[in-house]
């Protein structure tokens, strides 16, 4: 199933994708059902626990349940999934045709770095362009959502505690990425996250080392490989990161991107300007798309 965070006619919701066309809207539906989560956040914590709710509320809905619960898409305004997670968790150089075009080292352990809250935007929400940052970059990525609470969590328990995937942009200003030698200041601007434009549950996604990635800048492939290319997988990343913190419900854990990323690219680079559109997509969940715009 794919769960999303939106508004209509200007009031935040959340549910449940029925089809292309028509999403289910949990609140509304919470006037005919009493088992329905205050919020998405509430959703996500209660982990593959939600996957049979789900199914329970949105299948066989009555007649007047469809006419009071059910959305046209097209009349929403689908926002990043979860606006407040406790921790982002971001791993660099995590497949191995990034590391081949960077000529770095495959790492023998996940190199980590955080990014803010603050950087979290949604579908279509503008990336800002600081007018002082010249190397605008993207990076496609699958995110993790963490569902259950854990701490050192063994590889064969890993699935346990995932909720769901969504799409990642890890918008990164690689001149200050490189001139500081470490990541966190140039991934952190607002704006350098987007996120959506939903989750898809972990019992839906299929395998999820096994998932085509895309970026389009202006409708032009840049980059088009495969989460098959990962170093370390979903499930051998959470087993790692939860030796180091507590994973928490509402975590989302990008998972580094493959090749094709601009600061890289042959025979110059082909940074992001004001005015382009950045398309990133992650098969059997959606495409993300952001306009990017100069700061004011």
């Amino acid at each position: 199933m794919k769960v999303a965070r939106y508004t209509y006619q200007g009031t935040e919701s959340f549910g449940v994708l029925k089809d292309e066309n028509h999403i289910v809207d949990l609140p509304k539906l919470s006037r005919f059902r009493k088992n329905v989560p205050a919020n998405i956040n509430d959703l996500i914590s209660l982990g593959l626990k939600a996957e049979a709710l789900l199914k329970e509320l949105t299948e066989n809905l009555s007649n007047r349940e469809r006419k009071e619960s059910l959305l046209e898409t097209g009349k929403v305004v689908f926002k990043a999934p979860v606006a407040d997670p406790p921790k982002i968790i971001c791993l660099g150089l995590n497949y191995k045709d990034h590391a081949e075009e960077a000529e770095a080292a495959v790492p023998d352990e996940p190199v980590i770095f955080m990014k803010p809250r603050t950087a979290i935007i949604g579908p279509e929400e503008p990336i800002v362009k600081p007018g002082f940052v010249q190397k605008l970059d993207y990076e496609v990525e699958m995110a993790i959502v963490i569902g259950k609470k854990g701490k050192n969590i063994p590889v064969s328990e890993a699935e346990n505690h995932i909720f769901g995937f969504t799409v990642f942009n890890d918008v990164s200003a690689r001149d200050i990425q490189f001139k500081d030698g470490q990541w966190t200041r140039g991934k952190s601007f607002d704006s350098f996250a987007p996120m959506g434009p939903c989750i898809t549950t972990l019992t839906q996604i299929g395998d999820p080392a096994n998932l085509r990635l895309y970026t389009r800048v202006n409708g032009v492939t840049r980059q088009n490989s495969s989460t098959k290319n990962m170093i370390f997988n979903v499930y051998e990343i959470i087993h790692r990161l939860s030796r180091v913190m507590t994973l928490e419900p509402c975590d989302i854990i990008a998972t580094g991107t493959p090749g094709g990323v601009a600061a890289f690219m042959k025979p110059e680079p082909r940074f992001l300007q004001p005015g382009d559109t950045v398309e990133v997509e992650v098969e059997k969940i959606g495409v993300l798309r952001n306009p990017v715009t100069e700061e004011t």
